[in-house]
C-alpha cells in the first residue's frame, strides 16, 4: 500500500488480502462507515417488510435447501434462523488456525456491509466486538463442500452469537457461556434471514486463500533469493537472466524473476571469477529459475486478482435488491476461487520440486571448489547427504497433494445442491503444501549458505553477502556432522519470519541498491 491506513471502512473501502491480514493482526481497525450503516438498515427493513407481506421468499419465510417449498409462519421466522446455525454446525476435525477464523469474520462483515443481505446492525456490531476483542470462535476444519456457502464452518463461527460453541479468548479455549460470564455480554436474537446470511458465503475458502496469497508470496520472494545464493555457491552463469533473452518470451513472471536474480548477482566477484570458464550451460534447476519460479508467480498473481474480486463481493443468498426483487442465485458457489487455489497449490509444489533439485545438485561435488556432500572430510562424516532425503520426502508429499480438489463434486442436500466446488478442501490442502515448501526452502538455504562459504574470500553482490552473514548469525558453517534437525528448525524460523527478505530490504535501502518493488513487504504489488 502506498500510504499508511489506520481505519478500514467495511462495505465502502476496497479490501485486499494484505489489508485483511492487517485487520486480523490488529494493525488496522475495521469500522462500518455511516454510508454502509444506512444501506444495512434499508436492507434490514426490506426483509421485515417482506415478512409482513407474507409472500414466500427463500430463506426468509421458507425452509432451506430441499425444504425451500416449506412455508414458515411469521411467528416462527426467528426460530428458523436460530435453528439453522445449530443444525448446520456439523464440522469435524482439528480447529482451524485462529487467524483464519478471525479472517472469516472480517471477510463476512465486509460482504454483509454492502447492504444486500438483510442483516441487522446489532448483529454486525457483535461480530465486530469479537474481532476487536480477539474472542475468536473455534471452527472445525472439515465439513464444507464449498457450495451453498461454507455452511458448516460458518455455522460454528457464529454459534457464539447465540451463546453456544467455544471461543479462544486470552489464549485459552473456553465455552461461550464462560466468555459471556467474564465479559458481561449476552446472546442476541437473530431475526428473519440473518442466520442464512451469516452461514451462506465463501468466507472459509476466501480466508484460507488470503493466507495462501500471503505465504506463497513470501516463498516466491525467498525462493528467488536462495536460488541466487545457490548460483553463487555453484558458480552458475548469469546469462540466463539477461533481459534480452526474456523480452523474446515476455511472460510477466519470467521477466520479474530474471530481473530480480540478475540484480542480486550484480557486482559479484564470484561471478567474475569464472567468467571465462569452459562450461557451456547449467542444469535446468539453475538456469530455468525464471521459467519455473516465474510460472509459479503467474499462478500466484492469478489467485490474488480473483481473491480481491471475492473479498469485495456479496456471496450469500438470496440477495435483497428491493421489496420487489429478491434473487435466489448461486454467488455462494466457491468455484471461482477453488480452481485458482488448486493452481496456486501446484505452483507452490513446483517451487519445492525445483528447490529439491538444486539441493541435490549442490551435493554432487561437480562444481569446482565445492566438495561432495558440501563437506571436505567425508567418509567419517555424511555431510549434507540426508538433508536431501527430507526434501525429497516433502516434495513427494506435495506432489501427492496436488490433485485438484475442484475436480471433484458430490451432490448434497438431497440433490438440490448437485454440483459443489470443494474449494474448502483445496484451501486447506494448499496451506499444507506451502508449509512443506517452507521446510524445503529452509534446507536449500542451509545448503546454499554452505556452498557459498567455499567461495570465500571472494565476495558476492552486497545483498547476498549480507544475507549470508545474517544466516550465519543463527546457523554456523558445518565442518563435521552434527544434529542437522536443529539447523533445519532454525532455517524454518528464518523462512517463516521473512528474515532474508527483511535483510535484503534493509541493505538495499542503506546502500541505495535498486531492487525495484520485488522485495516489498506489500504483496499488493506484483
Amino acid at each position: 500500500m502506498s500510504e499508511t491506513i489506520h481505519h478500514f471502512l467495511y462495505g465502502e473501502d476496497h479490501l485486499t488480502a494484505g489489508i485483511a491480514l492487517k485487520i486480523a493482526q490488529g494493525k488496522i481497525q475495521g469500522i462500518i462507515s455511516e454510508a454502509s450503516r444506512k444501506k444495512i438498515k434499508t436492507s434490514r427493513q426490506t426483509v421485515l417488510n417482506i415478512v409482513d407481506k407474507g409472500d414466500p421468499v427463500y430463506g426468509i419465510n421458507t425452509g432451506f435447501g430441499p425444504l425451500c417449498t416449506t412455508k414458515i409462519s411469521k411467528e416462527k421466522t426467528n426460530i428458523l434462523q436460530s435453528n439453522i446455525l445449530q443444525s448446520h454446525s456439523v464440522g469435524v476435525g482439528d480447529p482451524i488456525d485462529s487467524e483464519i477464523a478471525k479472517l472469516m469474520m472480517i471477510l463476512k462483515v465486509q460482504s454483509l456491509s454492502k447492504g444486500y443481505s438483510g442483516i441487522a446492525e446489532e448483529t454486525l456490531d457483535r461480530i465486530l466486538w469479537h474481532i476487536d476483542n480477539d474472542a475468536i470462535p473455534v471452527v472445525p476444519s472439515q465439513g464444507s463442500v464449498g457450495a451453498s456457502g461454507d455452511l458448516a464452518p460458518l455455522s460454528h463461527l457464529f454459534l457464539p452469537l447465540l451463546g453456544l460453541g467455544k471461543v479462544v479468548y486470552n489464549n485459552k479455549t473456553i465455552t461461550t457461556a464462560e466468555l459471556f460470564k467474564e465479559t458481561g455480554i449476552k446472546p442476541i436474537d437473530l431475526g428473519p434471514k440473518e442466520g442464512l446470511a451469516l452461514i451462506n458465503g465463501t468466507q472459509f475458502i476466501a480466508a484460507h486463500a488470503v493466507q495462501v496469497v500471503a505465504k506463497l508470496h513470501s516463498c516466491l520472494s525467498q525462493a528467488d533469493i536462495i536460488g541466487a545464493m545457490m548460483i553463487e555457491g555453484l558458480q552458475g552463469s548469469v546469462k540466463p537472466f539477461f533481459e534480452e533473452l526474456h523480452q523474446l518470451r515476455p511472460f510477466k513472471g519470467n521477466i520479474h524473476v530474471a530481473s530480480r536474480i540478475k540484480s542480486l548477482l550484480k557486482g559479484s566477484e564470484i561471478m567474475e571469477d569464472h567468467i571465462d570458464c569452459e562450461r557451456v550451460q547449467d542444469p535446468y534447476s539453475l538456469r530455468c529459475m525464471p521459467q519455473v519460479h516465474g510460472a509459479s508467480r503467474n499462478a500466484w498473481l492469478h489467485l490474488k486478482e480473483l481473491l480481491e474480486v471475492e473479498l469485495n463481493s456479496v456471496t450469500d443468498n438470496p440477495i435483497i435488491i428491493n421489496e420487489e426483487l429478491t434473487i435466489s442465485g448461486g454467488s455462494f458457489h466457491g468455484q471461482p476461487l477453488a480452481m485458482a487455489i488448486d493452481y496456486a497449490c501446484l505452483a507452490a509444489s513446483e517451487l519445492g520440486n525445483i528447490s529439491d533439485r538444486r539441493i541435490y545438485l549442490s551435493l554432487e561435488g561437480n562444481s569446482p571448489g565445492v566438495p561432495k556432500l558440501l563437506m571436505s572430510d567425508t567418509g567419517i562424516n555424511s555431510g549434507y547427504m540426508i538433508l536431501q532425503y527430507t526434501t525429497a520426502a516433502l516434495a513427494s508429499e506435495n506432489k501427492g497433494l496436488c490433485f485438484p480438489s475442484s475436480a471433484d463434486s458430490i451432490p448434497t442436500s438431497l440433490g438440490q445442491e448437485d454440483h459443489v466446488s470443494m474449494g474448502s478442501i483445496g484451501g486447506r490442502k494448499a496451506l499444507r503444501v506451502i508449509d512443506n515448501l517452507e521446510k524445503i526452502l529452509a534446507i536449500e538455504l542451509l545448503t546454499a549458505a554452505q556452498a557459498f562459504e567455499f567461495r570465500k574470500p571472494l565476495k558476492s553482490g552486497i545483498i547476498l553477502d549480507e544475507i549470508h552473514k545474517k544466516v550465519r548469525e543463527t546457523v554456523s558453517f558445518a565442518d563435521k556432522d552434527r544434529v542437522f534437525a536443529e539447523d533445519i528448525e532454525k532455517g524454518i524460523e528464518i523462512i517463516k519470519n521473512r528474515t532474508i527478505i527483511n535483510t535484503a530490504n534493509q541493505i538495499a535501502k542503506k546502500e541505495q541498491v535498486s531492487i525495484e518493488t520485488q522485495f516489498s513487504d506489500e504483496f499488493e504489488v506484483y
